[in-house]
């Protein structure tokens, strides 16, 4: 009987990197995958993910994109700007939990009575979790914010709220001042930019004006921050394409 050979660690990381590259080139590919998403979204495929029973408001890929992000950088605080139903607050509390973290801040203009019962019935979970109610870009949400991570810099910061350049631009100028070198940012929704006009959920944003336009905006002022090409290849399916920022100074 032949032995069979298994790669090694290193020989399957090179491996998963080079065909992860290859992928990443295959344009045919990569615009059926686009599409294929586009064409689901009438159907709230993006909305269908669950996490301790919340639903998280972003893709699988996405999500294990963010695990990887905060495994490998072992953020002290996660602040997400957009509470929706709590999943992912949830999940990012879970992981906190796991690797030792202090604190998942969530932000929203709007966070029901409701939810935020269901948010503290999770014990070790909930006490990770605290909550602020008010703009993103008010200045009393950013005093807030500060209390709360006081000088530490092992932040990551999502971006998943309002959706418009004009708003998105100024949460990429206020929060990337919190995030210290090799921590990360994600910029949710720039698939926004290659989303034809929908009938099925309009939306004050599109082509033109969204989280992606913000972004290229915001990446010619800074020099802090560049887009970690590496997510990029290996998310065949992403809300965030380009949105996965790492500083880098």
């Amino acid at each position: 009987m032949t032995e069979k050979k298994l790669l090694s660690r290193e020989e399957f990381e090179a491996l998963r990197q080079e065909s992860a590259l290859a992928m990443s080139r295959d344009t045919d590919l990569m615009d059926r995958a686009r599409d294929l998403l586009i064409d689901a979204d009438k159907y709230q495929w993006v909305h269908q993910t669950n996490w301790f029973g919340e639903p998280i408001l972003n893709l699988p890929q996405d999500i294990f994109a963010l695990q990887d992000i905060i495994y490998k950088t072992r953020p002290q605080f996660i602040i997400e700007l957009g509470v929706a139903w709590g999943g992912s607050l949830l999940f990012h509390s879970t992981l906190l939990t796991v690797l030792g973290g202090e604190k998942v801040i969530g932000v929203d203009v709007y966070i029901p009575d409701d939810l935020k019962a269901r948010l503290n019935s999770h014990g070790l979970l909930s006490d990770k979790i605290h909550l602020i109610t008010g703009s993103s870009v008010e200045p009393d949400t950013l005093s807030h914010i500060r209390s709360i991570i006081k000088d530490c810099r092992e932040v990551l910061v999502v971006l998943d709220s309002y959706h418009s350049h004009d708003h998105v631009l100024a949460e990429l100028r206020l929060y990337s001042s919190f995030i210290g070198k090799g921590h990360y940012l994600a910029c949710g929704d720039t698939i926004v930019e290659y989303i034809p006009p929908q009938k099925h959920r309009p939306r004050p944003w599109g082509p033109g004006n969204n989280p992606k336009t913000a972004l290229d905006a915001f990446l010619k002022e800074t020099d802090r921050f560049v887009i970690d090409e590496a997510i990029d290849r290996k998310l065949l399916f992403t809300c965030n394409p380009g949105g996965y920022l790492k500083c880098i100074s």
